[in-house]
């Protein structure tokens, strides 16, 4: 039974108990309050949407460390090639576009399969629910762009250490 209530929810409640107990003397009087009962049906998303959220920080952190690490490792087998261009002229913004595309291209590949595969396990999350909402393409879009971005910057920050370098130090060492 529903029953809405306004004003002195304690007197209705009262009142409510003392109905109940005339009418249905054999069975207990036991309420609820509906936005309780609708605050405890998405407690579980909550708390997996929490979840969630923290093992995606740490995998986007991992993988930003991977992808240093490999740049850092590119810049090692690469650091004569990028001394050798800087004499021949090459500045900075040329030797972090020819460090970067390679690797830009690897995490676009990896975008471009990770985004089916996405829409596919968050469609099938939101079928669980009631209301249907579909995901939009430009999530998938701001998702690909930040990583484009993240990778970027990881790339950059190792590539321009390198780059900026001087180049006789580079040559000089075997």
């Amino acid at each position: 039974m529903f029953v809405k209530v306004s004003g002195n929810i304690p007197a209705a409640l009262a009142h409510l108990e003392k109905t109940w107990k005339q009418r249905a003397p054999h069975r207990p009087f036991e309420y609820h309050f509906l936005d309780e009962d609708y605050d405890a049906l998405y407690k579980a998303e909550q708390r997996t949407a929490g979840v969630f959220s923290a093992f995606a920080t740490i995998a986007i952190l991992l993988a930003c460390l991977g992808l240093f690490a490999l740049t850092a490792f590119a810049m090692v087998q690469r650091t004569k090639e990028i001394g050798i261009r800087k004499v021949l002229g090459a500045t900075i913004p040329n030797i972090l576009a020819l460090v970067s595309k390679d690797f830009i291209k690897l995490v676009f590949i990896a975008f471009m399969i990770a985004t089916p595969i996405a829409w596919f396990v968050i469609n099938k999350w939101l079928d669980n629910f009631v209301y249907k909402i579909s995901v939009q393409w430009w999530v998938f879009a701001v998702a690909g762009i930040a990583s484009l971005v993240i990778a970027f910057i990881t790339i950059s920050l190792q590539a321009i250490k390198t780059a900026s370098t001087n180049p006789v130090k580079n040559l000089r060492t075997e």
